[in-house]
């Protein structure tokens, strides 16, 4: 079965037809009502913020945003933005209470200097790395989306993102604009593995917390955290292909039932280079 992104256009994708449709599935609102839960307990905001919908569509999440308080009270305020007209009338007709706005994200975030407190995207950003013309390049227009929102945070803001990535190559290429725009990333995966894998990427612009303390603990959780350079990554104060990391990692694996090798005394230990 194709993904949406590889067949159209977001704009000419969800149409009146579409809009509709996807409102109105009581599957699509249970998923994406978990999937912003999720951001924005990632997120942590602790008082009333205001939040950059990006790709708000036809205001699922940002009903959520409006209801939910933050840690000392109240509600957010957010401020959408989605390239298709039909999605931001259906929001219209829903009577959402943030401020809504047609725009592409591949353009830019079209807002200025520190605006936001904090962004929240719900499977939107993957639609970037699709080209309906030679003319258009996916990594520009990632790059011109991460840098734009970067600029639009302010310091010690932070924004939560899921999409779907079609492959490796597709993660990589949205985590490496991330990072190149001066975001701290991480990555986070929820049920990995599965059909059901729901993948988080995590920035911070800095001033705030570090994106591993932000999430160490988690159950369940898979962590890079772009930001750390050279022999590995540290997940949650271990090291990534460490002996303790591995570890973990086994033990994980098998309290999901799966069937994994047995250690040893060179389980992490790293093999000599053979010339």
């Amino acid at each position: 079965m194709s993904r949406p992104e590889d067949t159209l256009p977001p704009d000419l994708f969800y149409n009146d037809t579409e809009s509709q449709k996807y409102t109105t599935s009581s599957r699509i609102q249970t998923i994406q009502s978990q999937m912003t839960h999720r951001a924005l307990s990632l997120l942590n905001l602790p008082s009333p913020s205001l939040i950059l919908d990006i790709g708000c569509g036809s205001g699922l999440s940002g009903e959520i945003l409006s209801s939910v308080p933050a840690q000392s009270g109240g509600p957010h305020v957010w401020i959408g933005m989605d390239i298709s007209a039909s999605m931001l009338d259906v929001a219209l007709q829903r009577d959402v209470d943030g401020d809504l706005l047609l725009a592409d994200i591949g353009q830019g975030v079209p807002f200025r200097a520190g605006t936001f407190d904090a962004a929240i995207s719900i499977s939107a950003i993957q639609w970037l790395c699709s080209a309906d013309s030679a003319a258009v390049s996916p990594i520009a227009r990632l790059g011109l989306f991460f840098n734009t929102l970067y600029a639009s945070l302010r310091r010690g803001g932070r924004a939560v993102c899921q999409f779907y990535p079609k492959n490796e190559e597709q993660r990589g290429m949205i985590t490496g604009a991330a990072i190149k725009a001066g975001f701290g990333a991480g990555i986070l995966e929820d049920d990995p593995g599965t059909k059901g894998c729901k993948v988080y990427l995590v920035l911070t612009v800095g001033g705030g917390e570090d994106v591993v303390g932000v999430v160490r603990g988690m159950e369940g959780v898979d962590v890079l955290d772009g930001r750390r350079r050279g022999g590995g990554k540290k997940v949650g104060g271990e090291r990534k292909g460490s002996k303790a990391w591995i570890l973990r990692k086994k033990e994980q694996m098998e309290r999901r039932g799966k069937v994994v090798k047995s250690s040893s005394k060179y389980t992490g230990r790293r093999r000599k280079v053979a010339f």
